[in-house]
């Protein structure tokens, strides 16, 4: 959350970023898929349905997807909020190579606009949130951020995939 953080403190004006977790969610079921689902699924399923595309940051654990975002993609999976939804992502270690592969199977199955090639990709293992603020407040880093989305965002406005 560190990260995406930082990301937004150099988003321009009158960008909305709004930072989730996948907290709050109840365990995936086909059986619980609706319509409707579970209220928090239906309002989660919302925001991903709204925003014009999605900026992942997602850790490693034990060489996996954290149970709990993969729960949230499971979510997903059956419905249209995701499919063809913009998405790029953010790396806070320079590890992690099994997750970032699981992330471009699971997600590029997901969205076809899942653009593996722009991701940035940050040393912060280990680090407290307030010394990963500090090192994303570098100017080098800072630009690393904003040249991320500005890429991202750019990629979408040449797409025409604002506002759908």
């Amino acid at each position: 959350m560190a990260l995406l953080r930082g990301l937004a403190e150099v988003a321009p004006m009158g960008m909305d970023l709004r930072l989730r977790t996948p907290a709050g969610l109840p365990l995936f079921s086909p059986d619980l898929e609706g319509p409707p689902a579970a209220q928090a699924v239906e309002a989660f399923a919302a925001e991903v349905g709204a925003a014009d595309g999605m900026v992942i940051a997602c850790p490693e654990y034990v060489h996996a997807l954290p149970g709990a975002f993969k729960n949230a993609l499971d979510w997903l999976v059956s419905r249209d909020e995701i499919i063809g939804k913009p998405i790029a992502l953010l790396h806070a270690t320079h590890r992690g190579a099994d997750v970032a592969r699981q992330l471009h199977l699971v997600l590029g199955t997901l969205s076809e606009r899942f653009w593996p090639d722009l991701e940035a990709r940050f040393h912060l293992m280990r680090q407290t949130p307030d010394e990963i603020s500090a090192h994303l407040r570098m100017p080098v880093n800072r630009q690393i951020l904003q040249q991320f989305l500005s890429d991202f965002t750019g990629r979408i406005q040449t797409r025409g995939d604002v506002g759908e």
